[in-house]
């Protein structure tokens, strides 16, 4: 094999494995040496976008990986600070030839890359990896982007998908490189709860955990994808969001289980990577200018009430509690969580939005502004805002035994599932220990539809 470098970097982000990692097997045919590098960022203490379970579960994904490297007879770089300079330094340290990435999907990392190749005078080899098709392969025949997801899935599921690629049997890293120690999170200035129940984090665990999906979740996900007290979903989203498994070898999987629905939820976070790749504004407005400029109430207690999983609605505070103590909650409760935020407190989403960011391992930044932006009605292809989830009908309908609530609000225990499906009807809290409904449900479903249908009209 004749290589094109005598030595690179490769700049690990998203992408936390060995496997099926694009960037790193083309660095490997193309170089005799290999430098694997992670900058970790500099912020203390809080960060709107982050917060310390995610944090606590990249420092074990960062963990697993040097391990692996080591294991490969490489070493795992750790540099803090800005990542332009961190590299262009490092480089300059080593000597190296070339930096090779896997390209971010989010506007930051995409800034960032840009920032890296108008500053280096190395070349700089980017790929995609985190997606199988990019935001340009899957377009209309007009040549403008999808903004509806039902024809942009009937464009995306037939598309020949990337097979996924091998595991390197070597990394030869040169010796004597200088390197941070792995994080923790006093990095951050951040604590561990001791409430915490965290999925392991890194390559290895992630493996097991698609054994288990392809073995027992994925193939009934069409049938039991709804039930939140239910194992159904296939718990692999914080594994795609760290990198820690590829997408193409999890696409691969479901395939050969024909679970079209799952495949159909691979096509809608790939979707969430287009709408925001087009219109990146998404960030900051609603999608549809239409809704631009509601008036959302200010902040108050409810608010707090709504974080802490303390509104009186068994259901909204199950989903939040869950999140609060493993940085997870069912899809379905995510759902009916965001649209009582926006539609019951009349709160904005993008408070929502920034609170599972902050909370969520697998708070993807694509998926979780399109899912806020859906469930307040302003998104692309959103809910209609006068369709408004009832938390009472939604509990009778998805945990009519009560299995998911009584998991997550101990309070509630010995409490009859049905007190669980409507408020209270001697208008007392289910127990003392429990507040009573903070909000009256169909009160505020006539003030959400006036709201809006005012709006509308304003706008007119």
């Amino acid at each position: 094999m004749v290589n094109n470098y005598s030595r690179v970097l490769v700049w690990f982000r998203r992408d936390l494995r060995l496997t099926d990692n694009t960037a790193l097997n083309a660095a490997i045919s193309e170089s005799a040496e290999i430098i694997p590098v992670y900058i970790l960022s500099d912020w203390k203490n809080s960060h709107l976008w982050t917060g310390p379970k995610r944090q606590k579960f990249l420092c074990e994904c960062l963990e697993s990986l040097s391990k692996n490297i080591e294991s490969l007879g490489g070493k795992f770089i750790i540099r803090q600070g800005d990542p332009v300079r961190e590299l262009l330094d490092l480089c300059q340290e080593t000597s190296a030839d070339a930096i090779y990435l896997n390209h971010d999907v989010d506007p930051h990392g995409k800034k960032v890359e840009s920032d890296l190749r108008q500053a280096s005078p190395l070349p700089i080899h980017g790929f995609q990896d985190a997606a199988l098709h990019s935001p340009e392969e899957v377009i209309k025949p007009d040549g403008t982007p999808y903004r509806v997801y039902t024809p942009f899935s009937k464009r995306w599921l037939p598309l020949p998908k990337p097979a996924p690629s091998g595991r390197p049997e070597s990394i030869p890293t040169p010796k004597d490189i200088r390197s941070l120690p792995l994080p923790s999170l006093a990095t951050w200035n951040l604590k561990e709860s001791p409430s915490w129940q965290l999925p392991k984090g890194g390559e290895k665990a992630a493996r097991d955990r698609l054994k288990s999906a392809i073995s027992k979740r994925i193939t009934n996900y069409d049938q039991t994808r709804d039930i939140p007290s239910h194992p159904g979903t296939s718990r692999l989203s914080q594994d795609l969001r760290w990198g820690t498994l590829s997408i193409r070898e999890v696409y691969q999987c479901a395939s050969k289980l024909e679970s079209l629905q799952y495949l159909k939820e691979l096509a809608w976070r790939e979707f969430y990577f287009q709408i925001l790749h087009h219109f990146p504004e998404v960030l900051h407005l609603e999608f549809n200018p239409d809704w631009r400029g509601l008036p959302w109430l200010d902040p108050d207690d409810k608010l707090l009430a709504w974080q802490t999983g303390k509104t009186g609605f068994p259901i909204i505070d199950a989903g939040i509690r869950e999140l609060l103590q493993t940085g997870f909650m069912h899809n379905r409760v995510r759902m009916i969580v965001a649209m009582f935020l926006t539609k019951d407190l009349h709160l904005d989403w993008r408070l929502g939005e920034q609170f599972f960011a902050q909370h969520l391992l697998d708070g993807e930044i694509a998926s979780n502004n399109g899912g806020w932006q859906w469930s307040a009605g302003t998104g692309a292809d959103a809910a209609p805002y006068f369709r408004i989830q009832n938390p009472w009908s939604q509990t009778k309908r998805f945990d009519p035994q009560g299995k998911y609530i009584k998991t997550w609000v101990p309070e509630l225990k010995k409490i009859s599932p049905n007190l669980f499906q409507a408020p209270p009807a001697d208008h007392q809290p289910l127990t003392p220990d429990y507040p009573f409904p903070i909000v009256d449900h169909s009160e505020e479903r006539k003030r959400t539809l006036d709201i809006f249908k005012h709006h509308k009209e304003q706008k007119s």
